[in-house]
């Protein structure tokens, strides 16, 4: 029996919305894909949370998301909410918000299982199926790495390394990069005590969620944006470092002239590509396969969620 579901995956900038019909044999085909950049961790404050224009942004989105669910004869939604709301001081008051206005129900998910229901959509998404992969994935509040043999995570750890959370809490990229390698540092200490150190002539380097697409998108040229030529492309690090040295020097006004930066990524690009830089360089991999798939994936193939 086919059953249509629909996922929502409310993160930090972006809110995403699929809808796929999934068959028996644990296939599905996607029916319907929309995201809208409401940066919903824009203006955080540690003590009171979410802003209020944020909150307001995504219930607007999340209105469009829910005339789409009920449009299209969906059975089964399964939305989930990650790092801003988690970490937010009024996060349980906004769930509840949420439900009252637009009657979708969210789940505040941990970096762990963040980092679980992603690692299952992207290897959905592979075209080869590794025996052995690190895969991390850049969020707006946190960055979660996985390592994975067989399909099966053996480490899964979630890092408040965020492009919106880097952006707006660092004003130099110095800074930045200060932050990225402490915190890079605690992520190899506990790979390596748990004796899984990836090595790059073994191991994929997958980088998923929207800085690794909006790097392949920039390296292809993409005036519009086309997830099946993205999904799958490998970077290597020295186009990576070529991204970077074109879009650090322009204002954010400037580098939305380049082809492939979507509009309101134009502040965060330069935060994801040094997450990403570092990532690589820290591991020694030289190259890195994108994937355009995801936790929104993840959340639609899972047997259930906890």
């Amino acid at each position: 029996m086919v059953r249509r579901i629909s996922a929502i995956d409310l993160g930090t900038n972006t809110a995403r919305l699929l809808i796929a019909d999934c068959f028996p044999d644990g296939r599905f085909e996607q029916v319907y894909l929309s995201r809208t950049i409401v940066r919903l961790g824009g203006g955080f404050d540690r003590r009171t949370g979410l802003a209020a224009d944020a909150v307001q942004r995504t219930l607007d989105c999340l209105h469009g998301f829910r005339r789409e669910i009920d449009h299209r004869g969906v059975t089964l939604v399964r939305a989930v909410a990650t790092s801003a709301v988690r970490d937010a001081a009024n996060g349980a008051s906004f769930v509840e918000q949420v439900a009252r206005e637009t009657g979708v129900q969210l789940a505040i998910i941990d970096g762990s299982l963040e980092g679980r229901l992603t690692l299952l959509g992207v290897l959905a998404g592979l075209d080869q199926q590794p025996q052995q992969l690190l895969m991390f994935d850049v969020g707006g509040g946190s960055t979660e790495y996985s390592i994975a043999r067989g399909g099966r995570p053996l480490f899964v750890q979630s890092l408040p390394l965020g492009v919106v959370r880097l952006t707006e809490g660092k004003t130099e990229a110095v800074a930045m990069v200060d932050k990225i390698d402490r915190e890079l540092d605690g992520l190899v200490q506990a790979i390596t005590e748990e004796h899984l150190i990836p090595d790059p002539a073994k191991n994929l380097l997958v980088g998923t969620a929207g800085t690794a697409t909006t790097l392949a998108a920039i390296s292809l040229g993409m005036a519009e944006y086309d997830y099946r030529r993205v999904n799958n492309h490998v970077l290597t690090r020295s186009e990576v470092q070529r991204i970077h040295d074109l879009l650090a020097p322009l204002t954010p006004s400037e580098r939305l002239k380049i082809a492939g930066l979507e509009p309101g990524r134009e502040d965060l690009i330069i935060a994801g590509t040094l997450i990403t830089l570092h990532t690589m360089e820290r591991f020694g991999f030289d190259r890195m396969t994108v994937s355009d798939y995801g936790l929104l994936e993840g959340l639609v193939i899972a047997d259930r969620l906890p």
